[in-house]
């Protein structure tokens, strides 16, 4: 939860770096509260629930929009990427499979074009889970 909270308080920071961790717990908590807004969406059938999206989902999605993409940009970023690659989630399904894979890959060590390596610097880099 902590890693999560972490790319929350970085809410609109497109510099630096993002370790794996700190992406995929993001990515990881934000799904599962995700499913849990559209069972309880579905429960109370919220507007838009029959559209694929109610209510509760749908502010949850614009809340978590901006930090989804920060953290993006700076995993891209660990790796080396310029942040623009975040633009192929605009491609259906190729973009999807390019950008996991690019979020799976180890960053670079040491210091790169977009700062140090999280891993190496105190503080989250090294937060016991």
């Amino acid at each position: 939860m902590n890693w999560y909270l972490y790319a929350l308080r970085k809410y609109a920071v497109f510099t630096g770096r993002a370790q794996r961790q700190e992406y995929w717990y993001f990515f990881l908590i934000n799904l599962v509260i995700t499913l849990a807004l559209g069972i309880v969406d579905n429960l109370l059938n919220t507007p838009g629930t029959g559209e694929g999206t109610g209510l509760l989902g749908g502010v949850y999605s614009l809340a978590v929009l901006i930090p989804s993409v920060a953290v993006g940009v700076r995993r891209l970023h660990d790796i080396g990427k310029s942040g623009w690659w975040m633009l192929l989630s605009l491609i259906p399904v190729l973009g999807f499979v390019i950008l996991l894979f690019f979020f799976a890959r180890v960053g670079q060590p040491g210091t790169n074009e977009y700062g140090p390596n999280p891993k190496e610097e105190t503080g989250m880099g090294h937060m016991a889970m």
